[in-house]
């Protein structure tokens, strides 16, 4: 545990909302930081595992034809990713990531390393772009990383 997912888990306490994750690239391992801190149930909801393209359009309710035109790996995937989240899961924040770990996976326009993470709320639906520079490993914790320092920040400044 690194510190960040406890501020989160303060910042959420106080500003008593609700978190949910859709998760694809880093598989998990953002619901394994929040859950890392006791008493994570005050804020936590739960999360989807969304790792395929079938899951993402029919669980969470990814557009096929977002899906087509963008790919798993685009803006558009990530924040339908994250409004469909924070729907299905009824909570008051979501996040979604998506992204090509590595070390295969990349094309011409998409690198290994290559995330979008996803924020929905009830002001909007927002997404970020990332490009890591490491091993599988090492990607996918930044991203979860990135999930979790995007969220800290979204949520000191619903504080002020």
């Amino acid at each position: 545990m690194n510190g960040l997912e406890q501020e989160v888990g303060e910042l959420l306490r106080r500003c008593g909302l609700t978190l949910g994750l859709v998760e694809s690239a880093t598989g998990g391992l953002v619901s394994s930081m929040i859950t890392s801190v006791a008493g994570s149930s005050d804020y936590y909801q739960g999360s989807v595992t969304s790792y395929s393209n079938r899951i993402k359009s029919g669980l969470v309710g990814v557009s096929e034809k977002t899906l087509a035109e963008y790919g798993a790996v685009s803006a558009q995937v990530v924040e339908e990713m994250a409004g469909g989240g924070r729907k299905l899961l009824a909570v008051d924040i979501c996040l979604s990531d998506t992204g090509i770990a590595g070390p295969g996976g990349a094309t011409a326009d998409k690198p290994v390393g290559l995330f979008y993470i996803g924020l929905s709320h009830k002001d909007g639906t927002f997404s970020r772009r990332y490009e890591f520079r490491g091993s599988r490993q090492q990607n996918r914790q930044a991203a979860a990383e990135a999930v979790l320092s995007w969220l800290k920040e979204y949520l000191l400044s619903l504080e002020q």
